[in-house]
């Protein structure tokens, strides 16, 4: 990717810190997520994972993890109040040692609930930011994650 010029082609460098800069926007992404999809009772970081469940499932967790390039540990600790509410269960797998995770009847159930409020703060963020540029971050977004994949499998999040 070439870089970015101005009208004098002097090229421009990044100020402050990417990290802090992307944890802003996901804050403020985020509680916005939250608020909507917390009148199902789900945290927006539940739905995600119930989702996933729900599409990918029964799925080994091992598996799981990797598909939301999170770490087993993290994933475990995730899934813990999904297990406890009951709409996550772990299925016992082809072998003593492996378990699949799926979702319940009533975690299906929540899992649409959740997904119309995850609807209107989708609707709501493309309106405030623009259907262009949405799709812009979420290109900008994914292309980062393959360019930056072996970081993450560096640090456990394969």
């Amino acid at each position: 990717m070439a870089p970015v010029t101005t009208a004098s082609t002097v090229p421009v460098k990044p100020q402050g810190c990417t990290n802090l800069k992307l944890r802003q926007l996901v804050r403020v992404v985020g509680a916005h997520y939250d608020a909507e999809v917390g009148k199902t009772g789900l945290k927006i970081t539940q739905y995600s994972l119930l989702s996933y469940i729900t599409k990918l499932g029964p799925i080994r967790a091992v598996e799981l993890a990797q598909q939301m390039h999170m770490s087993a540990s993290t994933l475990s600790r995730n899934l813990r109040p999904l297990i406890d509410a009951g709409w996550v269960e772990q299925a016992p797998g082809p072998d003593a040692r492996s378990w699949f995770i799926q979702a319940t009847p009533e975690g299906q159930a929540k899992r649409s609930e959740a997904q119309r409020r995850w609807r209107a703060a989708q609707e709501s963020i493309n309106q405030r930011l623009g259907v262009e540029r949405v799709v812009a971050l979420h290109a900008l977004i994914d292309e980062s994650l393959l360019l930056l994949d072996d970081i993450g499998a560096d640090h456990g999040l394969e």
